[in-house]
């Protein structure tokens, strides 16, 4: 479930992993197809703000709780990327509506402390199939809803995907000033 442990001004960081199930190339814009296993996530849900204005607050809250604000005092270091699942509107733009997670490391999956933030939750999530577009740089919400757009245009009317959600995710901490990777995930409609 879990790759590479590397060290980060987070503690160890874990990469989640996937079945690359396959990559392609339309339109000169390449894509993955993957699969995730089902994962237990620690998550913060959130409305009435926008995407960039929750976003830094939620997070902060995650790497406080795997940092040792839980039940247990632990550092559990963290696990990449921080996934933010967006609504989208009709226009492109982003109901008022997130819901930022970041799974929990491969050793407390069966048994994670409980948070301290009454706002943490801990869920769930179902394996899952998605379609992965990366980016470089610094994302907020108009370049997560510009790469949306082209996976959208690539990926045409009749790809089987979930079109009334889908993942913003990010692999870096806010101070790493390159060589930065983001992530659009579409959901694929499971059979």
């Amino acid at each position: 479930m879990f790759g590479m442990i590397k060290n980060s001004l987070f503690g160890n960081t874990e990469e989640m992993q996937y079945k690359l199930l396959s990559s392609e190339t339309r339109e000169g814009i390449n894509y993955e197809v993957r699969r995730y296993e089902a994962s237990r996530y620690a998550s913060v849900s959130t409305e009435g703000r926008s995407f960039d204005q929750v976003v830094s607050e939620s997070v902060r809250r995650l790497l406080m709780y795997t940092g040792g604000s839980n039940d247990r005092g632990e550092a559990m270091g963290m696990t990449a990327p921080i996934t933010i699942t967006v609504f989208p509107k009709d226009d492109g733009g982003f109901l008022r509506r997130f819901v930022v997670g970041l799974c929990l490391p491969s050793r407390y999956q069966n048994s994670p402390p409980a948070p301290t933030d009454t706002a943490i939750k801990i869920e769930d999530r179902p394996g899952m199939t998605v379609y992965a577009l990366q980016f470089g740089g610094f994302a907020g919400e108009y370049e997560y809803r510009i790469e949306a757009s082209r996976l959208t245009r690539i990926l045409g009317e009749t790809a089987p995907y979930q079109r009334k959600q889908y993942f913003c995710c990010s692999y870096d901490p806010p101070i790493k000033p390159y060589g930065r990777r983001n992530e659009v995930w579409f959901m694929q409609d499971e059979p």
